[in-house]
């Protein structure tokens, strides 16, 4: 966990160095060449060695130890600065619009030199470099910041590119083509477009996504490599940061298996589980006897009677009790089905009819992992 902080903060910190110095050579260019284009370009570099050092500071906030108001840790800070180098990316790309349109309404003429295609030049196989960077890394650590910089970098060398373009354009028309205020205006629009995204993705970390089907399907798989297991359910993973987990999961046993049995069990798959995603893993169980062919029978035709309805996605925890005369089982409802419970009774009331000698309790379970 710290190492992967510590990498986080490096990227960073190249990111704010490699941006302020292209804000410095960017922001001395277009000043002398009165480049509405260019100072956009330096302003929109300088949003992101903000970003980044914004970035360093919710890395390092998010490493503080759980204390008795915040138990689960601070680890959903970075989701927070991940919100703020939004807002910033907007206010930016909204000054750069404004801005852009100020200097074509008033007709301002730039004047460039060779220079200033050699020093925009290199500033596109900077932002490219960076960007790659950033992705790479970001995809390493697991960090939205950094991928989100990445992109943004990578964005950023597109939209340096259409401004060197701007230039050599201006030097080809014989320094009469004045196209580098209508640049500054895209460069704004992207900006724009990019701050958005950005808040969209956290403003989804912070409200609470669902686990991912890698994941959830890794985690069932590691969990169903136990030989006792008979499968895996209810998979729950509640993030408080990106490598930040606490969940539970239930798993299904035979009923003959005993408590002396059933704890190194549990206790094995709950190590196992944090070892490899850091998540705490609370493990229930579901009790099977499904082996007793008569109740198998009875299981695979409530299967199939259950699983006929299109927004039944599954079933599962079935245990059938002969001389209680009860059978329980849970069901998971698609999202979709905006009156889940009329359906869960519509199946209760199906089965009574078909199996009258037994009295049925149907638990409904959300959709919350593959």
């Amino acid at each position: 966990m710290q190492n992967r902080s510590k990498i986080i903060v490096r990227t960073s910190i190249i990111g704010i160095l490699a941006n302020l110095g292209l804000v410095a050579i960017k922001l001395v260019v277009g000043l002398i060449a009165l480049s509405v284009s260019i100072i956009m370009d330096a302003v929109n570099n300088l949003s992101d060695a903000l970003s980044s050092t914004i970035t360093v500071i919710g890395t390092k906030l998010s490493q503080k130890k759980p204390d008795a108001k915040h138990p689960y840790g601070h680890g959903r800070i970075e989701y927070v600065t991940s919100l703020v180098i939004g807002i910033i990316i907007l206010v930016a790309g909204g000054l750069a619009i404004y801005e852009s349109i100020m200097s074509i309404v008033n007709k301002v003429q730039p004047t460039f030199e060779v220079y200033s295609v050699i020093l925009i030049g290199v500033a596109v196989i900077v932002k490219i470099v960076l960007g790659l960077y950033f992705r790479h890394v970001g995809k390493k650590v697991n960090s939205e910041a950094l991928k989100g910089s990445g992109v943004d970098a990578l964005f950023d060398a597109l939209l340096s590119f259409a401004t060197l373009v701007s230039i050599i354009v201006w030097f080809a028309s014989d320094k009469k083509a004045v196209i580098e205020g209508y640049i500054g205006a895209i460069i704004g629009l992207f900006m724009l477009k990019s701050g958005i995204d950005v808040l969209r993705n956290s403003l989804s970390s912070i409200i609470g996504e669902r686990t991912s089907k890698e994941t959830a399907e890794a985690i069932k798989h590691l969990v169903c490599e136990n030989e006792q297991v008979l499968g895996a359910y209810d998979l729950i993973v509640n993030n408080y940061g990106p490598d930040r987990g606490i969940g539970s999961i239930h798993i299904e046993v035979d009923d003959k298996m005993t408590a002396k049995e059933i704890h190194p069990l549990t206790r094995n798959i709950a190590y196992q589980v944090y070892e490899k995603f850091g998540i705490i893993m609370t493990v229930g169980v579901y009790a099977s006897n499904s082996s007793n062919k008569e109740i198998a029978k009875i299981r695979d035709a409530i299967k199939k009677e259950v699983l006929d309805h299109p927004t039944i996605k599954q079933m599962h925890g079935f245990y059938c009790d002969q001389e209680a005369k009860t059978i329980t089982f849970d069901v998971i409802v698609d999202f979709k089905d905006k009156n889940s419970s009329a359906l869960i009774e519509e199946i209760k009331k199906n089965l009574i009819e078909r199996f009258p000698d037994y009295h049925f309790y149907i638990v409904e379970d959300k959709d919350f992992s593959d």
